[in-house]
């Protein structure tokens, strides 16, 4: 007897700590309830968010960030464009899609569909740029006007040595080549954006033309190409010389790519940067909707805005998030994790030190629009 009782506490002091419960009764052990508790802290939640590439930096800055002080919250970002983060966001298949243009009021009603409340509100404001590949101009910036950039990415200029372009670049060394037009395969909300700021800006682009998949017809010219995402349309734009093609600036930074000055609602010229962009922000009256009414956001609101520093192609991109109506779409555990780290981002991360290159922060008041629908989602 004596020798199963020795074999028996043995047992009991090489077993961990968190297990002596099992061996020694009395006030020292832990409950079931402590136990689970103890658990559930150290439980990994797994995030998943798709959508939008025009915030790619952004997005992996910040969850670099989160995570150095939420181990336990593992974050998944995939790109496709944000026609592509709407429909897997329908689909339940990512738990934050993201968008550059507000969702339409078509995909809305898919929506609402589903028997839950979607959400959507903006999340950083980035800027799309003008990137060209001419070896003959080497450092030396190329200024566009928006009638010139709606004649070049509408296939009326042909060629880098057309008399507007030569207009605005005096003492510029323009070759006679061949333009080629990159641009987007996907369902690109950079397109919309690109597409949408041409109609408002110039008086000869086609209503034909605006949207997140366009028939460019630089491609029936046999001039254009097409790549996906913005990193596609990058690589190709690197390789292909005498071409042109629209981004996001954070792509066009991080390949130290040329971009062009763009002339702004005042006549000015002007490069994308932390002067230029915050300029369009405050150069007219943010207008959003109530998060539960998010296709109701004007896209048109930040573009070619007033004011001599403002840069003219500056957006929201925006985050979709289920209220999650009687659980439907996440467990309490997933929720409160996507409460926390969405709380975190448009708190701490909009404070500069969390911005990637190329993105400026929120104005307060529209970050705290999206933080009252934060709080709003049902764990």
């Amino acid at each position: 007897m004596k020798k199963i009782l020795a074999l028996v506490l043995g047992i009991c002091l090489i077993v961990p700590i968190v297990s002596l419960a099992g061996c020694v009764g009395g006030g020292n052990s832990q409950s079931s309830e402590q136990q689970s508790s103890a658990s559930s802290a150290t439980k990994t939640i797994s995030l998943r968010t798709t959508g939008a590439t025009f915030p790619k930096y952004q997005i992996q800055k910040w969850i670099e960030d989160y995570q150095k002080t939420h181990p336990n919250v593992k974050i998944e970002y995939e790109g496709g464009g944000s026609g592509h983060g709407q429909e897997v966001f329908l689909k339940g298949l990512t738990d934050i899609g993201r968008s550059d243009p507000p969702v339409k009021k078509s995909m809305w009603d898919r929506f609402t569909a589903t028997g839950d409340q979607p959400l959507q509100f903006p999340e950083i404001v980035g800027a799309v740029v003008v990137s060209y590949n001419i070896p003959e101009l080497g450092d030396k910036p190329l200024k566009l006007d928006p009638n010139t950039l709606s004649d070049i990415f509408s296939g009326k200029i042909k060629y880098w040595d057309n008399s507007k372009i030569k207009a605005l670049n005096p003492g510029v060394n323009l070759p006679h080549k061949e333009i080629t037009v990159i641009h987007r395969s996907d369902a690109s909300g950079t397109t919309e954006i690109f597409t949408t700021y041409l109609s408002v800006a110039s008086t000869n682009w086609p209503d034909s033309l605006v949207g997140k998949l366009v028939d460019w017809p630089a491609d029936k010219q046999g001039r254009g190409t097409a790549g996906k995402g913005n990193p596609g349309v990058v690589a190709i734009l690197k390789n292909t010389p005498y071409s042109i093609a629209y981004t996001e600036l954070s792509y066009a930074i991080e390949e130290k790519l040329p971009v062009a000055a763009l002339k702004n609602k005042n006549g000015k010229f002007v490069v994308p940067d932390s002067k230029s962009i915050p300029a369009a922000v405050t150069g007219v009256k943010s207008k959003i909707p109530n998060p539960t009414e998010g296709y109701k956001e004007d896209l048109k609101q930040m573009l070619n805005a007033p004011g001599d520093d403002s840069y003219p192609i500056v957006a929201f991109t925006h985050i979709l998030v289920w209220e999650n109506k009687n659980g439907k779409h996440y467990s309490p555990e997933k929720a409160k994790a996507i409460k926390d780290f969405l709380t975190w981002v448009l708190t701490e991360g909009q404070k500069p030190e969390h911005w990637a290159p190329g993105y400026v922060g929120l104005p307060k008041s529209v970050a705290n629009i999206g933080l009252n629908a934060v709080n709003s989602i049902k764990e």
